[in-house]
């Protein structure tokens, strides 16, 4: 059984990277398990821009406060938003027939995308690859992931660009153009560095959330600076 589990992974996993990357690099996240301040701070950025829409329905608020040295209040002033207990899983309001109405396609719970895509960095890449697409319902588009039915809930902090793209090498009939680079439309509230943390603290946490036993790994947890038990987490959001 174990083996038939493993292998089932492993075929989703192929599957959804050959579906999704569309020939884009995928650059390193630099994520880091042991790291707590960046896993505190992806909880709350993930709970802020993400928790709309997308559920952790594998892990629960208490198990999360537990793991990242966080306290129930914190958690339940800073980080839920609905009236889900602390003791429940991380669930959604959104209904999934909203979802399919609203954006066209119901919001995926994200517990194991990190397991599914692989790794964080495809999640660090994808919410890099964001860029301005008129064609599109909700006037967003990704080159990692094309036709993407998600907007960059991030734009504010990463701003919009738009993305260029060359003619297919050696001039196939009906082959697809090949991305270049982008380019920068508006600017954001933070610089590209800042977003650069902003995306690897997102997916440090959800390869974190895909698999919570990780943490037990490390034999010591570099704790960095983070939040002391008590402190207020509202402010983190209002700054970046």
């Amino acid at each position: 059984m174990k083996k038939l589990i493993a292998l089932v992974f492993t075929l989703v996993a192929s599957l959804a990277q050959a579906s999704g990357d569309a020939g884009i690099k995928i650059h390193s996240s630099g994520a880091d398990l042991s790291d707590q301040a960046s896993l505190q701070r992806g909880a709350a950025l993930f709970m802020n821009y993400c928790m709309g829409c997308h559920s952790l329905k594998y892990l629960r608020y208490s198990r999360m406060a537990a793991d990242l040295g966080l306290t129930e209040a914190q958690v339940m002033s800073s980080m839920n938003f609905t009236d889900i207990k602390f003791g429940e899983a991380m669930t959604v309001a959104m209904k999934p027939a909203d979802g399919e109405k609203w954006i066209g396609k119901a919001p995926p719970d994200l517990s194991l995308t990190a397991r599914v895509r692989g790794s964080a960095d495809w999640i660090y890449t994808y919410l890099k690859s964001f860029y301005r697409d008129p064609s599109r319902p909700l006037g967003w588009n990704n080159t990692l992931f094309p036709a993407a039915s998600m907007p960059n809930v991030l734009w504010e902090l990463q701003g919009v660009q738009s993305a260029v793209f060359d003619a297919p090498h050696g001039g196939q009939a009906g082959a697809a153009p090949v991305f270049s680079h982008f380019e920068p439309v508006q600017p954001g509230r933070l610089n590209a560095e800042e977003y650069d943390q902003v995306a690897r603290d997102i997916s440090n946490f959800l390869q974190y959330a895909a698999e919570p036993a990780g943490l037990e790994a490390p034999a010591n947890r570099r704790l960095g600076v983070g939040f002391p038990r008590g402190a207020d987490l509202a402010h983190l959001v209002a700054e970046a």
